[in-house]
């Protein structure tokens, strides 16, 4: 009896029932007309493959849209939808996708009837515009385009903005980053412990400390590896996914740490890199993390459940890497300090755009490929020298990098410039120098000397026209971005004195953080006003009832952009500059700022 394992499979395919037949006298002949015209080999190969390729086009269309909602189960393979016409399939997937983001704004409904609509959703209860704007966001998100335009009043209110500053660790805060959702933020720092905090109270949840590392003698020939759950030296980078259910750290011990957020339990740790790990990113809706070393690589992890591990590594760089930034394509944007380059990644076409920053050189037209004796060259290289002004200085590092949207970002480096670029252009559209001021040390022998403070960090609203920019200037600057993603000026600044090692600029859902204390809790009155009513008997009058209810709806249907900054009194990568003394008012901590602004703002696409 023949072995089952080889038994010969039938290539026949399950009979359709639903099928209508044709009857035809002769069977062997078929009709030309109603045959058809793709040639036999094609038909064949799209027979094979039809069910595949269906549920394929079908989950990657919901896949690009945001559903709050459970997936409709596209893949059984009953005979339901077998004669579906293409037009027909994708009313139905319109339907389905229009009743998910019913339930989701109705708050879902009471149920649905036998063709699948959503009973007890009413367009006078459900504003008609709250839908559109939800379809209409989903579309430009998708676009991958600056549709936010928020800047004017993001402009116009951040001086009055409440803020919030939370301290649990003894060292330099490295980073941090906060939930989609606006409820908790994660902190790290060179004490190698990260921080969970509770956004809504402002409160302390729980601290991962760092871990002693085993004795020598535990590692060896014939001896199973020692798992450490966590970090054993500094931790300089933090990244959480966007559905708040992954966090990962990376640090001097060069390990990559994932954790599950919402418990703040140790998952798995993987290795590969050579060096520290300098910066993560996860891509926006997904599980694909991105790893950034001093190696010079960066690596990509799938920390989907079904996998949760390597894929595979970049090369390129040609300095140490200092930053990483993603959206939601399969792209990655990174800089490679002194080698003066950002390189725009791209995962599935497995190559990458270069864009060289710190100006024309000698060194620059060789790897140009341009001859060293080349006499246009040289012209162009003092018509540059001759252009730049006094307040130019030479990019000698490039040190952080951030996507605005899918073709457009910025860098920044030690010369204190913040440069525009666009993946279509090799030279930068626009540059901006001395973003952050000079700063000034003196010295014995030359006086004072003034150099340009470096841009630490770097964070965009995604797609929008506001970003902010760090350095160690005592402040945040906010930046507005001008129409046609030509140019940027001057918005607003934020009191933030210290190091700045890292920003991060989030827009929560509405309402998010109105039950915040930080945020709900009204001004206390001005001394003027104090002293102004001392004299007098009469006290202020309490507030009507109706005015209380009307500021706390509005604080639940208030939208913000928190800006979320780890300040401390030195550099995140390394000591050769320390802020600290009285009168500085720099310490180690994250600053949280909750700026308000108009959800009537306009959103258009370019």
């Amino acid at each position: 009896m023949p072995d089952p394992l080889f038994k010969k499979v039938s290539g026949h395919k399950r009979k359709r029932v639903s099928q209508p037949t044709v009857s035809n006298p002769n069977p062997r002949k078929v009709s030309r007309k109603n045959a058809n015209s793709t040639p036999l080999g094609a038909r064949k190969r799209r027979n094979s493959d039809e069910d595949i390729d269906e549920r394929d086009e079908a989950v990657g269309a919901f896949d690009n849209v945001d559903l709050e909602g459970p997936l409709p189960d596209v893949n059984e393979s009953g005979d339901e939808y077998d004669d579906e016409t293409p037009a027909q399939k994708r009313l139905r997937l319109a339907k389905l996708y229009l009743n998910n983001v019913k339930k989701s704004v109705a708050g879902g409904g009471e149920g649905e009837d036998d063709d699948g609509e959503v009973i007890g959703w009413d367009a006078e209860d459900v504003d008609r515009e709250i839908l559109e704007s939800r379809l209409q966001k989903d579309v430009l998100e998708h676009s991958g385009k600056v549709h936010v335009y928020v800047a004017d009043s993001v402009g116009s209110n951040v001086k009055d903005a409440p803020s919030t500053r939370l301290r649990g660790h003894k060292m330099p805060v490295t980073a941090a980053v906060m939930s989609e959702d606006g409820h908790t933020l994660f902190s790290a720092s060179k004490d190698g412990s990260i921080v969970k905090w509770d956004l809504i109270t402002g409160k302390r949840i729980f601290t991962v400390f760092k871990k002693r590392r085993p004795p020598p003698d535990a590692k060896g020939k014939g001896k199973e590896p020692v798992v450490i759950e966590g970090h054993t030296d500094e931790v300089l980078a933090l990244a959480m996914s966007s559905d708040g259910k992954y966090l990962a750290s990376g640090g001097k011990d060069r390990k990559v740490v994932v954790w599950d957020a919402q418990q703040f339990k140790w998952l798995k740790s993987f290795g590969g890199h050579k060096d520290l790990v300098s910066a993560l990113v996860f891509r926006k809706r997904t599980h694909q993390l991105f790893s950034a070393s001093y190696d010079r690589t960066i690596k990509i992890f799938d920390l989907s459940p079904q996998v949760m591990g390597y894929v595979e590594t970049l090369f390129g760089h040609q300095d140490v890497i200092t930053s990483v930034d993603s959206l939601r394509s399969e792209t990655a944007l990174t800089c490679g300090a002194r080698d003066k380059s950002v390189r725009f990644w791209k995962v599935v076409e497995e190559n990458q755009l270069v864009f060289r920053g710190g100006g024309r050189s000698a060194l620059r037209d060789v790897l140009e490929g341009i001859p060293v004796d080349d006499e246009e060259a040289e012209k162009r290289r003092e018509a540059e020298k001759a252009k730049k002004g006094t307040n130019d200085y030479h990019e000698g590092s490039i040190d952080c990098v951030a996507f605005i949207d899918e073709s457009t970002f910025l860098s920044g480096g030690d010369s204190g410039a913040i440069r525009l670029w666009a993946n279509n252009k090799k030279k930068a559209v626009y540059t901006r120098g001395i973003a952050h001021g000079l700063h000034e040390v003196h010295s014995e022998t030359e006086g004072i000397v003034t150099s340009p403070r470096w841009i630490t960090a770097l964070a965009v609203l995604r797609y929008s026209n506001v970003f902010a920019s760090g350095s160690w200037e005592g402040m945040i600057r906010l930046w507005k971005l001008n129409d046609q993603n030509r140019s940027f000026s001057p918005l607003a600044t934020v009191a933030a004195p210290g190091v700045i090692n890292s920003l991060q600029m989030i827009s929560p859902p509405t309402g998010a953080l109105g039950e915040a204390r930080w945020v709900s809790q009204p001004p206390s009155p001005s001394a003027e006003l104090k002293d102004q009513d001392s004299d007098s008997d009469e006290s202020l009058p309490a507030p009507h009832p109706s005015a209380v209810l009307r500021k706390l709806a509005k604080q639940a249907s208030q939208r913000h952009c928190v800006i979320i900054a780890g300040m401390a009194q030195e550099p995140r990568l390394g000591r050769w500059l320390r802020i600290a003394g009285e009168g500085t008012g720099s310490r180690n901590g994250v600053l949280v700022v909750a700026v308000p602004y108009n959800e009537g703002d306009p959103r258009v696409t370019r």
